[in-house]
């Protein structure tokens, strides 16, 4: 599993990247980078296992538990995985709530874990 640190550190340039998008478009939304932040993290995630913030940090999302195989073994984790794990980690309550491993709610529900690439 990746560090908590690292974890965070991504999660903020992720929204300073949303931020700057959605400041290209439209001013004074407050809603807007959200939205940004939740289609980078359902497309990139789902299409190629991290965001721009996972990238720069060396992290990545993968499956946890899948039958017969390891995290490492899954190619990727699909899009429904990433739209159950954006709408939670939107919501930012299951994000911030871990469990005993010290993966949050979001990735619980999905299935997912962040690791290290």
């Amino acid at each position: 599993m990746a560090p908590l640190g690292r974890r965070v550190i991504a999660l903020c340039v992720d929204w300073a990247a949303a931020l700057g998008v959605a400041a290209l478009f439209v001013r004074g939304n407050e809603f807007l980078p959200l939205a940004v932040l939740a289609v980078m993290n359902v497309v990139l995630v789902g299409s190629i296992g991290c965001t721009i913030g996972h990238r720069l940090l060396g992290l990545r999302v993968r499956v946890l538990g899948a039958p017969g195989r390891g995290a490492a073994e899954v190619p990727f984790v699909g899009f429904g995985r990433a739209l159950v794990r954006t709408v939670l980690l939107c919501l930012v309550i299951p994000a911030v709530v871990w469990d005993g491993d010290g993966r949050g709610l979001h990735d619980r529900a999905a299935g997912t874990v962040i690791t290290r690439r």
